[in-house]
């Protein structure tokens, strides 16, 4: 059925594109930020095209179906009606600004963590700088390819292929909205120089880690600083994650850290069991901080958290070099220690706090495996104490 004037006004946005149809590939196109856009399907040289005729209200329903008219009156004469310039509001169609810049919004609207979105914008300046203004369904994957090479010639050749990524994931949407046809970052996987991940030095070794420990509990700096590298080997939380624990997050009587989704790099709420190990840890800082909204307060600035940079430099303080091991790196060491005494996968990784790309594992709601990962969070507690506690070898 055609559309209506009052069909079209009330249209409302949906999580995803919405089409109405009026007829003849007319079309009211409803984006889920809630802009109407006008779009004529058509088929010229044997190939489908989509033209864009204008933006709801500026171009009324009656004004897009004389645009269609005069647009298939030109399809008739065997003529292509993309070539000819649309005087509507959008002439040449949307732009890849505008397209990013919704595309950001959404990620925040999803509750993506604040340093997701902050390195999404970051990745996305330089595509910015290059074809902003340029219409997203013109922009060619040789200028994409440009850009990067720029990028690369500074030697930053990880920030050139992130930045691949990000500007492949603003193309996809701008495809599944109807914006443009391909998206040309897509063309470009292999033409970067390829970036090798060795992951964050760690420590992995049963005895190097007894001799890790040891030098932790004889670290002889600020007690917050020492009980923060303990809460990393024995939560195996991210650094960040660790600093930023706040006295709120301890439910004592659960003995759980519970880590609100805003604060952990995937948006999804966290909980760490505790064990007795780090309950000792957080009750011999609570005299010194108790008072304090973060549990491991800056050193230097009142009301904010410890830095991350104090705990990889307590230790180099120790005497391990930053290629030998990094706060960051007490995740791998528990992955690894883990895995090798025989601990459920599911567990670890929900531990972790890692993406779970099983579609089946993905559907375990994490109360399922708390039990699980309360015994084993223990039970590697106490496989740590023991390792610290092991004779040194001679």
């Amino acid at each position: 059925m055609p559309l209506t004037d009052a069909a079209v006004r009330a249209a409302q946005p949906g999580p995803k594109l919405r089409k109405m149809s009026d007829g003849e590939g007319l079309q009211l196109h409803v984006q889920p930020n809630g802009s109407k856009l006008w779009r004529l399907a058509y088929r010229f040289d044997g190939k489908q095209r989509t033209l864009t005729l204008g933006k709801y209200p500026d171009v009324s329903l009656k004004a897009a179906r004389l645009a269609k008219g005069i647009a298939r009156a030109r399809l008739a004469d065997g003529l292509d009606p993309m070539d000819e310039r649309r005087a509507t509001d959008e002439p040449q169609g949307t732009t890849w600004r505008e397209v990013a810049t919704e595309y950001v919004q959404l990620q925040k609207d999803r509750s993506r963590a604040p340093k997701t979105i902050a390195k999404l914008e970051s990745q996305l300046v330089r595509a910015d700088k290059a074809f902003g203004s340029t219409p997203i369904r013109d922009v060619k994957a040789s200028e994409v390819l440009a850009m990067l090479r720029k990028i690369e010639a500074e030697g930053k050749h990880t920030t050139a292929a992130g930045t691949r990524s990000a500007c492949s994931r603003v193309f996809r949407y701008a495809v599944a909205t109807d914006r443009a046809e391909v998206d040309p970052a897509a063309a470009l996987v292999g033409a970067l120089v390829g970036v090798q991940t060795t992951g964050y030095p760690a420590i992995v070794d049963p005895d190097g880690v007894g001799g890790l420990l040891r030098a932790i509990r004889d670290y002889p700096g600020d007690l917050t600083t020492k009980v923060g590298l303990h809460l990393c080997a024995y939560t195996f939380l991210r650094p960040g994650e660790v600093t930023g624990l706040k006295w709120g997050d301890v439910d004592w009587e659960a003995r759980q850290i519970n880590i609100p989704a805003e604060r952990m790099k995937l948006p999804r709420p966290h909980v760490v069991p505790l064990s007795t190990q780090v309950e000792g840890f957080l009750r011999s800082v609570h005299p010194l901080t108790g008072r304090d909204k973060f549990i491991l307060t800056s050193l230097h600035t009142k009301g904010r958290p410890l830095s991350n940079n104090t705990l990889n430099a307590a230790l180099r303080r120790l005497g391990f070099s930053k290629e030998e091991m990094v706060a960051h790196g007490f995740r791998k060491t528990a992955s690894t220690l883990l895995n090798e005494a025989g601990f459920n996968r599911d567990w670890i990784e929900r531990q972790l706090a890692h993406v779970e790309t099983n579609a089946v594992r993905a559907a375990y709601d994490k109360s399922q495996h708390i039990e699980g990962r309360t015994q084993m969070i223990q039970a590697y507690a106490d496989m740590l104490d023991e390792l610290a506690e092991r004779p040194t070898k001679k």
